[in-house]
């Protein structure tokens, strides 16, 4: 693990989107294509506005989510919105885009989704996390009743999670395709989550999630915080 820190949020998602663009060019080379998987809310949203300008061969790219909220792709809380608006456009255009949520009638019976999802899936190259105050990553919410499921090598890439302390339903990646991404970035926006970041590389617990992706991931895993 190496970890990065900026001086601002606008230093924060310069430098996290060369280091993804960056990483997308590898797995190019060495693949012909590479997919990325991003993760949605408020904090990426610079870091996607300065990455759809980045000189990838986007054409050569599948774009996906690490998670998605279980509403129909309008809705305000989509992940996939927040990509299509902010990430899909300029050059990144060209990328093709995979939707955890495709329909309304996914968003109501998220289990139809995971079934698409796992019979098509195509391993992450690159995962982007984000972390809640709470230690979770993805949708690892540490009190969602299907946190072993998720923790669990024995289980399909793509599940979904009822997190008591939010709102909607989740699809999520499991832990094992989250360390099977040859590149892992995970951005930490404050002093506060810093913290709990700090507490749960020393726990490395199912209680705070984004420990155990941290302290389990073999493979290039960095962190960037501001």
């Amino acid at each position: 693990m190496r970890r990065f820190e900026h001086p601002s949020a606008m230093d924060h998602a310069e430098a996290l989107s060369m280091s993804i663009g960056h990483a997308l060019e590898l797995a190019i080379q060495v693949n012909g294509w590479a997919v990325l998987a991003v993760s949605g809310g408020r904090s990426p949203v610079q870091m996607f506005e300065r990455l759809r300008y980045r000189p990838v061969r986007w054409d050569r790219v599948t774009i996906t989510l690490v998670d998605e909220r279980a509403v129909p792709p309008e809705h305000e809380d989509s992940n996939g919105g927040l990509v299509r608006r902010h990430l899909l456009r300029e050059a990144a255009a060209a990328a093709q885009f995979v939707p955890l949520i495709a329909d309304a009638g996914e968003a109501a019976d998220p289990q139809r989704a995971v079934e698409r999802l796992n019979a098509a899936y195509r391993q992450p190259d690159v995962v982007v996390l984000g972390m809640g105050e709470d230690g979770h990553t993805a949708s690892l919410f540490p009190e969602a009743p299907e946190l072993a499921a998720a923790l669990s090598a024995e289980q399909p890439a793509y599940l979904v999670t009822h997190p008591s302390s939010a709102p909607h339903a989740r699809v999520t990646l499991n832990l094992a395709a989250l360390l099977a991404a040859e590149r892992a970035f995970l951005a930490i926006d404050g002093p506060k989550k810093t913290a709990v970041f700090e507490r749960a590389l020393q726990e490395a617990s199912p209680a705070l999630p984004v420990g155990v992706v941290t302290t389990r991931h073999r493979h290039g895993f960095d962190v960037y915080s501001h």
